[in-house]
């Protein structure tokens, strides 16, 4: 019996990996609509908020012929009773082919993972992991780059709780980049991830100050969103939550290539008027999400690149 496949984590993957699901994630955007999962059952469970993760999953999943079910608010689930994550997975792996699950709580994909038959997708573990959404991160910034070799990457705003470049930090070490951590010391990058760019070899510098000058170095810049929901303290949130506001006077000196990207949602860390700048790539990279998360979905089922190559399903 094949080995099942789960995606938890970015950090055990491969630089050759990565490559293939970039490819895999350019096939599917040549042609996002297949029935190669036709007889297919997705199942997504989201114990917490989401908009663009839960609902590009989703429709990555119809586009490919899957059926979808679930929940979006685990207040209409069996948890309200009192049943335990392992047996509303066991429960649901009856049913689904593959889950894709989003938690607050750290660790709570990997305990899944663990207990299910099915393979598990993480969408999200507290403030640990975002590993589809790193897959379009990457995607997005190969489509724009040409590479992901030798960039310079700016890091700003919530550095702390933000998962997204928790994982991203972890799926570069690959490609030799260099980043530039910019945050208020209550959401400077935590010290393990400091650690872990210490031992691959990852180079990184360290600064409060968001400017024009700092931008001009960038090949990318990755905007967060200061995330209300991971403060206990609403006082300390309403110290940080404006500390870093990009404008479009700010892109000025930016390189050609530069390109700025976002999780979404923003709050108002990105003003609207940089919406139009030919910098802005944030809505086009939550498209891109689509493609990727296509990819992994196929991925963890064992369809591969050959098979998404050689697909007779394709429809127009």
């Amino acid at each position: 019996m094949p080995t099942k496949k789960n995606l938890v984590t970015i950090a055990h993957l491969t630089k050759e990996e990565l490559m293939y699901m970039m490819e895999m994630a350019g096939e599917f955007e040549k042609h996002p609509n297949r029935k190669i999962l036709d007889g297919r059952v997705v199942a997504t469970l989201f114990f917490e908020p989401s908009t663009r993760t839960r609902l590009s999953f989703e429709t990555a999943a119809n586009r490919l012929g899957a059926r979808v079910i679930g929940f979006t608010d685990p207040k209409v689930t069996s948890s309200t009773k009192g049943e335990t994550l392992k047996d509303t997975i066991m429960m649901v792996s009856n049913y689904a082919d593959v889950i894709v699950m989003r938690h607050y709580l750290e660790g709570a994909a990997r305990y899944a993972s663990e207990v299910s038959p099915v393979p598990v997708v993480n969408a999200g573990d507290g403030a640990n992991q975002h590993p589809s959404q790193t897959m379009l991160d990457l995607y997005s910034i190969y489509k724009t780059q040409g590479t992901l070799e030798n960039l310079e990457i700016l890091l700003v705003g919530d550095l702390k709780y933000g998962r997204t470049v928790h994982s991203l930090l972890m799926a570069m070490r690959h490609f030799n980049p260099t980043f530039h951590f910019i945050a208020p010391k209550e959401l400077a990058m935590p010290e393990e991830y400091k650690v872990y760019c210490r031992e691959h070899g990852i180079r990184f510098t360290e600064q409060e100050e968001f400017n024009e000058h700092a931008i001009a170095q960038a090949d990318i810049v990755y905007m967060t969103r200061v995330q209300r929901e991971r403060f206990t303290d609403l006082m300390e949130y309403e110290r940080v939550k404006d500390v870093y506001i990009l404008r479009e006077k700010m892109l000025r000196s930016a390189k050609a290539n530069m390109k700025i990207l976002h999780p979404l949602p923003r709050v108002n860390e990105i003003a609207y008027d940089v919406d139009e700048n030919p910098h802005a790539y944030y809505f086009e990279q939550a498209h891109n999400g689509l493609f990727a998360r296509e990819a992994i979905i196929c991925d963890v089922l064992g369809i591969t690149l050959d098979d998404v190559k050689n697909d007779p399903t394709i429809l127009p």
